[in-house]
């Protein structure tokens, strides 16, 4: 129940608001309560990103997207009572209210089941040349490029490593003697590692087909070695598991806006106007959990890029999710991308 008072949030918040309760709390919940401190709903990972499907805008009530009736536990409750709520429900977290309906606690399931080891294999793509980042990378793969006191690869692998993951795979091409130098076989972090190599690229897709498909019986986490992220990454694997696909594939909302104003007509009518419309999309975020039957359908040689490999399962009939990301995120591609890298690990050392 450690800080759960951080992620209390009033219910005259907006979603943007609460989000960022969410994400400085950490604790995958936000507990919205009036004046007095009364439980009146909750808004989880789930839910927010139930909203972002929807395009619902960040100022939209809190109240509007919370779940109003949150399963609930009194103060007195015992442990098992509390876990057999929860597992019955497939719940993550439970509030615990007094008499007065006031919210007093906070209990996960995590820490009703300790430490939970997860056995899913993790694969790191790290054999990219960095060519925008030149010149920082003519002597230095991109995902080894430091940011704040680590390389960007270690950083990835160490927020893996913190939330239960011990099964690693890296593909390498570019510079592969300075990955396996400096993480060797893992043994420093107390996981594994083992490395694919690309002797030619490719493609995201294709370096699934190097991997010991004997050895991939879990669904798999696939990931850019160039990414920065808080994702939550049990969320991720508990969607995954409970949507049965092929593949998820994590999305960013990106919106673009027409700098002109726009027009709809219907013959030479104009039926309408809009100044300088925002448009929304979901954009690929470079993060993916896939199942190991994909994973053992990509021939060893095969050249193919992630999206051309899904959309050929799609085409199959199979079932491809997305999975909003609200938390933090950059993709280190260019120079001023690294350079908010390195000030917003500055501005997290400084907490």
């Amino acid at each position: 129940m450690k800080h759960w008072r951080n992620a209390l949030v009033n219910i005259d918040v907006s979603l943007e608001q609460a989000i960022s309760v969410l994400d400085k709390a950490a604790l995958r919940i936000a507990i919205v309560v009036d004046s007095k401190g009364v439980l009146l709903g909750t808004l989880t990972d789930g839910d927010v990103r139930r909203a972002l499907i929807r395009h619902q805008p960040m100022n939209t009530p809190v109240t509007h997207v919370m779940n109003c009736n949150p399963k609930i536990a009194g103060q007195d409750w015992t442990d098992s009572q509390m876990l057999a709520l929860m597992e019955k429900h497939e719940l993550l977290h439970l509030p615990l209210v007094n008499s007065e309906g006031q919210i007093v606690g906070l209990v996960n399931l995590h820490d009703l089941l300790n430490q939970h080891r997860h056995d899913n294999p993790v694969f790191l793509m790290a054999g990219g040349f960095g060519t925008r980042l030149k010149p920082l990378t003519n002597n230095c793969p991109k995902p080894m490029l430091r940011v704040g006191d680590k390389p960007i690869l270690e950083q990835i692998m160490l927020n893996f490593i913190e939330a239960g993951f011990h099964r690693f795979y890296i593909s390498t091409h570019y510079m592969p003697e300075i990955i396996y130098e400096h993480f060797g076989n893992g043994n420093k972090w107390g996981v594994s590692i083992q490395y694919v190599h690309e002797e030619v690229p490719l493609g995201t897709g294709g370096a699934l087909g190097l991997l010991p498909h004997e050895e991939i019986d879990l669904p798999i986490f696939m990931m850019n070695g160039d990414l920065l992220t808080s994702l939550n990454l049990h969320s991720l694997l508990d969607f995954h598991n409970r949507h049965g696909c092929i593949a998820t594939m994590c999305v960013r909302e990106y919106e673009h806006q027409v700098p002109y104003g726009v027009i709809t007509s219907e013959g030479q009518r104009i039926k309408s106007m809009v100044e300088k419309p925002i448009q929304k999309f979901f954009v690929n975020a470079g993060i993916y959990l896939l199942d190991p039957k994909l994973i053992k359908s990509v021939v060893p040689g095969t050249r193919i890029d992630m999206p051309s490999l899904l959309e050929k399962e799609i085409e199959k009939g199979e079932t491809v999710n997305m999975f909003p990301i609200h938390e933090y995120w950059i993709d280190i591609g260019r120079m001023d991308d690294y350079n908010r890298a390195q000030i917003r690990s500055g501005e997290i050392s400084d907490e």
